[in-house]
């Protein structure tokens, strides 16, 4: 429960930093778009571009990791080329007011990319452990499946499930290859079995 409460209260906080990053970082870039002759719908569209990039490659990159599989180069490349163009439109947009005006203006963008980052680790981190939780569940059963019968009563079943059967009963020397047992530790086990059940 406390696991749930830290990863619900997480994420509230993160996508609430980084909605108010992105519409902050949205006006800069629009701003900016607009500064240098863009108006209209296309002035209004570009900064969505840009975000809109940052979500894609970050949602295929999580795609990869939940199947295992590796991050695609195009994805990786395609984030930190969004990232770099987020971060520069903000900074060219608060340039004019020097070196602070500059850090400033690129704070809600590293905001949003960092809240996003952040976001996408817990998701991760959520679907390994619940993968985990899977696993732990389902081993138990597993186990109990491979210790419930010993090489010895393995040969044996198998032994008698081929005496029903339409062909000639299995060879000792095929039994003791495929449960890894001694030969004569399979004639053994044949022998009391014929003596324990002579019909």
């Amino acid at each position: 429960m406390t696991d749930r409460l830290i990863r619900i209260t997480t994420a509230l906080a993160v996508v609430a930093v980084a909605a108010v990053a992105a519409v902050i970082s949205y006006r800069h870039a629009y701003e900016l778009v607009h500064s240098h002759g863009e108006s209209g719908p296309t002035a209004r569209l570009v900064p969505s571009t840009v975000d809109g990039l940052i979500w894609a490659a970050s949602m295929v990159i999580l795609d990869a990791s939940r199947r295992k599989h590796p991050a695609p180069p195009l994805a990786k490349w395609s984030l930190a080329v969004g990232i770099v163009a987020t971060v520069g439109a903000n900074v060219a947009h608060g340039a004019s007011h020097g070196l602070v005006g500059a850090i400033v203006s690129a704070w809600p963008a590293l905001a949003l990319v960092g809240s996003f980052e952040l976001l996408m680790t817990l998701t991760r981190a959520a679907a390994q452990s619940d993968l985990v939780y899977d696993e732990g569940r389902t081993e138990p059963e597993q186990s109990r499946t491979k210790v419930e019968q010993t090489p010895e009563e393995a040969v044996l079943d198998e032994y008698r499930a081929s005496l029903e059967g339409p062909g000639r009963p299995l060879s000792q020397r095929y039994l003791a290859e495929k449960h890894g047992i001694d030969r004569r530790k399979v004639r053994q086990i044949i022998t009391n079995a014929k003596q324990a059940d002579p019909a």
